[in-house]
């Protein structure tokens, strides 16, 4: 009897006890490190929790996301002001630099002069405008504090936004890893085609 109930753990308890810590860590390194499809992930963690019975797992979900994306935000940006005040910069500084084109940043400057706060909060939901408006954050010298009154929203706005994109292809299946991977599509398409569009346009004809 003792080794029955033993062995009937419940599954999703482990799944959560091993599952939010691995989403969280996983957004804290994509949002330093930005190759981590963390957009794919929260989707993917939706899914999941999408078809769970057990409650508030959607609630989970979002407040580990968004906590775990604000954290790596204020992170890399700290490291990137202190790659400013350095003679030296730092590499911190630099990969931030090399992920943000001169164009890109040009324009993110352009808009972060005309509508402040607003346009760091629509950064993170506009695929790789996170760092040429970071970077242009670093450069117009704004402190930490300013900086985090417009990621807080920032990062909420996009959690939510990803987690919806995962409700929507839970909600078109019956089983989560069909939800899955059509969500991880999803998102991987919202990713690329901005991309692909400035490639089209900017094609010679």
């Amino acid at each position: 009897m003792l080794a029955t109930t033993v062995t009937s753990v419940p599954t999703e308890f482990t799944q959560q006890a091993l599952g939010y810590p691995s989403l969280f860590l996983l957004v804290l390194i994509g949002a330093l490190v930005p190759v981590v499809p963390t957009g794919a992930l929260v989707s993917s963690a939706a899914v999941v929790a999408f078809h769970r019975t057990a409650p508030f797992s959607m609630l989970m979900v979002f407040a580990v996301a968004s906590l775990a994306a604000f954290l790596g935000d204020m992170s890399l940006y700290w490291l990137g002001r202190r790659g400013m005040k350095s003679k030296n910069g730092s590499r911190w500084l630099a990969a931030i630099r090399d992920r943000a084109p001169e164009d890109r940043l040009a324009q993110a400057q352009e808009k972060l002069a005309d509508h402040g706060v607003a346009v760091l909060v629509l950064s993170r939901l506009v695929p790789a405008g996170r760092i040429p408006v970071m970077l242009a954050c670093l450069m117009a010298k704004w402190p930490m504090r300013r900086f985090a009154h417009g990621n807080a929203p920032a990062c909420l706005a996009w959690a939510a936004t990803y987690q919806l994109i995962g409700v929507l292809g839970g909600s078109l299946f019956k089983e989560p890893w069909e939800g899955v991977a059509a969500a991880v599509v999803l998102t991987v398409v919202i990713s690329v085609a901005p991309g692909l569009w400035r490639r089209v346009r900017s094609a010679p004809r």
